[in-house]
């Protein structure tokens, strides 16, 4: 991969993965949920360098989102997994072709606070009724029966 144009730059986590972007890049990370053409954000930003001065850090990227659109979803090339052991009649071929989606980075900077629906305030739930308790034995003997004595 070649060096990112630019003097801004950025290494976010995409799928488990590290990548060096630039504003402009074009990149293929593994499958997103997003349709082509939608914008999203990379949140997970681990180091951002805009020429001499380099921020890495949680408290220095707080807020700090990668900005990128959705060009394609695409698939990455097979790739095919021999093995063989002579004179044993052993020969397995599996082929697998990774998931791959097409993003171009759109910006590297500070979140823009859109408009969030504010959270409802909780309420609490109105409590369930109680079972009743078990009916304790009388206290007071019916007549013509004598307590038991403890």
């Amino acid at each position: 991969m070649s060096e990112p144009s630019g003097s801004l730059t950025a290494v976010v986590v995409s799928g488990g993965k590290q990548y060096r972007v630039a504003p402009g890049d074009r990149i293929l990370v593994d499958r997103l949920k997003a349709e082509p053409g939608s914008e999203l954000k990379l949140e997970r930003v681990l180091l951002i360098s805009d020429g001499d001065a380099t921020r890495v850090g949680l408290h220095e990227l707080m807020g700090q989102v990668v900005r990128a659109r959705v060009m394609a979803h695409r698939r990455g090339p097979k790739i095919d997994v021999i093995r063989y052991k002579p004179k044993k009649r052993v020969r397995v071929h599996r082929g697998a072709r990774a998931d791959l989606t097409a993003l171009e980075i759109l910006g590297i900077g500070p979140a823009k606070d859109e408009a969030k629906p504010a959270k409802a305030p909780r309420t609490s739930r109105a409590k369930a009724p109680s079972k009743p308790a078990k009916a304790q034995a009388p206290s007071k003997p019916a007549e013509g029966q004598e307590q038991p004595e403890e």
